[in-house]
């Protein structure tokens, strides 16, 4: 059956290979080939080397010069490697071709990041989503994955039943037509699974709390900031993409406000658009939530780059014009603190923030609650003895800010969620200290 093969169980050393074609994307390439290594160095495979290459004029079959290409499979071949990753995007065509030509597993930058999302993904969801992105992905690849697939079968000799295999149908047409089946399936489970989180999204919303989604580019601490945040116990790695799977948590703000936090995958530099097309439901926390805490590494070279990758994926999902805090994270690690403010000057207002040692923390909390100050309520009362399950209510949704007894009643000042404000109407009381409703006063 349509099976796709893992290629990190087979490879045992690798020549990268970064290919540009304009001098002024020479920075540019040499950031993307080294990002690479990190992709890779996450698969765990053994790196030979890194090439980068300059091309003068493309070349449909091999992406570059045919003599170059050689000089390439040379080379791997002299290093004992036995697989050729690319950081550029290959076409099936030149993939077979550089396969045939070297003997060796080639791919690219897109197949090594699916392969890490296959690695990562633990809930159903997260899982159909990957398996999506890589049967669509393998498809048109599967002439090249396969020793028998030109061999022809009749219809119903040679051990196949007419059910399975038609009449003069290839091996390749059958693993073609199971793979488009399995992407029919993937496909339907997925909406099945939206559909299911609109229902739990409702549900939500009939009680509803504020959200913010931290976003950012993979690997800038994002899930360590949820844990610091709610005390949650997410996967946090110096890996990349080492979240796939959303998290969602509860945190209650110094001032009593609470908020759900939720984790979101991180974003890369050529995230393949048929990963953005699957994870949509997965970053769908994004677009729903009511505002974004956008985290930054702060000493990374790139920190402004991977800023404008993240928007740019947000602008495609259509959450870009959501309210934001930006978030720079890892300011233990600047050397010089004149970049530090160079960066800071290219954003309103962020926090500074180091999750290391805590610097920073008290600060987001503030901004936090400045984030929601439109979604909460500062209110006096008046509430009878009788009414203990509003006080308990307080306790649970606010922040009791003082409270003292008038003969059997309570006088309480309290921030609450504005979603309750209705409950504790009939309690309010002005400056004077009067009832605004069914109060009487002398």
């Amino acid at each position: 059956m349509f099976e796709i093969r893992e290629k990190p169980q087979l490879v045992e050393k690798v020549l990268l290979i970064g290919a540009y074609f304009d001098r002024r994307e020479e920075v540019d390439a040499a950031s993307l080939l080294e990002e690479l290594r990190e992709l890779v160095t996450t698969l765990g495979l053994p790196i030979a080397d890194a090439i980068l290459v300059r091309v003068s004029e493309g070349n449909a079959r091999y992406l570059m010069g045919k003599g170059k290409a050689k000089e390439l499979i040379d080379l791997a071949k002299s290093l004992g490697c036995d697989c050729i990753i690319f950081d550029n995007p290959l076409t099936p065509v030149q993939q077979r071709i550089w396969e045939e030509d070297s003997g060796m597993a080639v791919i690219d930058r897109e197949e090594v990041i699916l392969d890490i999302f296959n690695m990562r993904a633990k809930t159903r969801e997260a899982r159909l989503q990957v398996d999506l992105a890589r049967m669509t992905y393998s498809l048109p690849r599967l002439s090249r994955m396969w020793g028998h697939l030109d061999r022809q079968g009749g219809g119903g000799g040679g051990g196949s039943s007419p059910a399975a295999r038609g009449e003069g149908e290839s091996q390749l047409e059958i693993d073609r037509r199971l793979a488009r089946k399995r992407i029919d399936i993937a496909k339907r489970e997925l909406i099945e699974v939206k559909t299911r989180r609109e229902t739990q999204r409702k549900e939500r919303m009939r009680d509803p709390m504020p959200h913010g989604a931290i976003v950012g580019y993979t690997n800038a601490g994002k899930s360590t900031l949820l844990n610091a945040l709610t005390g949650a116990d997410v996967l946090a790695e110096n890996k990349l993409f080492a979240t796939l799977d959303t998290t969602t948590r509860k945190l209650q703000l110094p001032d009593g406000q609470q908020l759900l936090v939720t984790d979101t995958v991180g974003f890369i530099r050529k995230l393949p658009h048929r990963l953005v097309e699957s994870f949509k439901a997965t970053l769908e926390e994004a677009t729903m939530a009511d505002f974004l805490i956008h985290v930054i590494d702060a000493s990374g070279p790139r920190a402004l780059e991977f800023y404008e990758t993240t928007m740019a994926v947000l602008n495609e999902l259509g959450a870009d014009t959501k309210k934001m805090l930006v978030v720079l994270n890892k300011i233990d690690l600047v050397p010089d603190q004149t970049k530090l403010q160079e960066l800071t000057s290219h954003f309103h207002n962020p926090v500074l923030l180091s999750l290391r040692t805590g610097e920073g923390m008290d600060d987001l909390m503030h901004k936090l609650s400045v984030m929601l100050l439109d979604k909460a309520v500062r209110l006096q009362l008046r509430l009878p003895q009788a009414r203990m399950d509003l006080v308990a209510l307080i306790h649970r949704e606010g922040k009791l800010i003082s409270q003292e007894y008038d003969d059997n009643d309570l006088l309480i000042t309290t921030t609450v969620p504005k979603r309750w404000e209705s409950k504790f109407t009939p309690y309010r009381v002005d400056e004077a200290g009067v009832a605004s409703l069914g109060i009487r006063s002398c």
